[in-house]
């Protein structure tokens, strides 16, 4: 006879990639060892009738402990962060080692390493992001840390920390020879410098212009070129935030040509309009993300790509700020949009948001579910999840393990 299982699961409905299974589900250690009828004796049994099992959900694109591109830092650290992300069901996330001018990307690491050290409760992972490529030794330190196990990069096409499409060439190159991922927050920059410009000669600063500060052909344009880039150099691109009907028809393009693309979109595309920025004085800071949202017709296109597999992912984009004078008000109270701090929080907000959209109200089901919010993140990034997650009302169980990358467990 077996040893008890560490951990039994009855009766639930176990959501599984190749469907639904009514059974028990059995843990031994950190490992789901086995799903079937009656499976046996446990040390700790949970009776799961009439409910979904469901993986953790893995996020892979959160901003924690991270300085926007105004100064501001986020509003939370690794601790409150990963604390958040479990309450909403989150068991796994891949946040950002953020390279600062003219510094080494494996101090960079090192750094961010450390402060998730001191906090993290979750697993947790690092993409890399690029934003100085003429540092000394820059190939061969980013190679070493893709061979390490930090297999995913991240490059911007806008803000102060862009590379010119010469350094993003030659990253994407870096990567190719290394086997590593290359994800981009595809904008392009003279396109939105234009139109800010414009709006601020105009006078017209306040939050809600935010978004026609961020024309769609800016995303439209970049997203192009970058699957562009991804096809002439054959380099795997994951592009981020997809916000419009465009963005998400060039990915479908690209990827029916043969280009290696997957993309991802957020829950503040899918659930909200622009015109939610247009609140009283200025209360619309607190919605503003780039890209801003848009309108009902690219939510309904961003739905239908993701029921269609053109686009792969829905992820957070975590990126909460205070509102006052700490974080999205540091620019005082009169503060214009250009000043103020970009992003929404997101990590425990996530998972319920797109259950009650796909399993409650039937954009998709549980299965679709499942593998856009835990495994599609963790088959594209090189993840793997281990055991379950019971969904009631709350996550009662959490756990993730890495597999060909670097994911921490404290």
């Amino acid at each position: 006879m077996s040893d008890p299982f560490d951990l039994l699961i009855t009766g639930g409905q176990i959501v599984t990639p190749t469907g639904i299974v009514t059974g028990d589900l059995g843990i031994r250690g950190q490992v789901i060892s086995a799903i079937g009828p009656q499976l046996g004796a446990a040390t700790q049994t949970i009776d799961a009738t009439g409910k979904f099992v469901m993986p953790g959900g893995v996020d892979p694109h959160a901003h924690i402990e991270q300085m926007s591109g105004m100064g501001v830092m986020n509003a939370d650290t690794f601790e409150s962060a990963t604390r958040s992300a479990a309450m909403g069901g989150t068991t796994s996330v891949i946040s950002f080692a953020a390279q600062a001018k003219g510094a080494k990307l494996s101090d960079t690491v090192a750094d961010y390493a450390a402060l998730a050290k001191r906090g993290a409760m979750i697993d947790h992972a690092f993409h890399m992001i690029v934003s100085d490529t003429d540092v000394p030794n820059f190939a061969d330190d980013l190679a070493n840390l893709i061979k390490a196990g930090h297999r995913s990069i991240k490059v911007f096409t806008t803000y102060n920390i862009q590379l010119s499409d010469a350094e993003i060439l030659r990253t994407m190159q870096i990567a190719r020879a290394q086997g590593a991922l290359v994800c981009v927050h595809a904008e392009t920059d003279a396109i939105i410098a234009e139109a800010k410009e414009a709006l601020i000669t105009a006078g017209k600063t306040a939050p809600h212009y935010h978004a026609a500060s961020h024309p769609r052909m800016a995303e439209i344009e970049a997203i192009e070129r970058m699957c562009r880039f991804a096809e002439y150099l054959g380099q795997p691109v994951m592009i981020f935030h997809v916000s419009t009907t465009e963005g998400a028809a060039a990915v479908r393009a690209a990827r029916a040509r043969g280009a290696p693309i997957w993309a991802e979109t957020c829950p503040h595309y899918l659930f909200m309009t622009e015109d939610i920025l247009h609140q009283d004085g200025l209360e619309g800071a607190k919605w503003m993300c780039s890209p801003p949202q848009r309108q009902a017709a690219d939510q309904e296109a961003l739905w239908d790509a993701l029921n269609t597999g053109d686009l792969q992912v829905v992820s957070s984009d975590h990126a909460p700020y205070r509102y006052d004078e700490t974080g999205k008000l540091s620019a005082g109270p009169d503060a214009a949009f250009q000043d103020i701090a970009n992003g929404l929080p997101g990590l425990e907000t996530r998972l319920p948001l797109m259950f009650d959209a796909m399993v409650s109200q039937g954009r998709g089901g549980p299965e679709a579910f499942a593998k856009l919010t835990a495994t599609a993140p963790a088959e594209i990034y090189g993840l793997q999840t281990k055991a379950a997650l019971l969904w009631a009302c709350m996550p009662i169980s959490r756990f993730g393990i890495p597999k060909n990358r670097h994911l921490w467990r404290e």
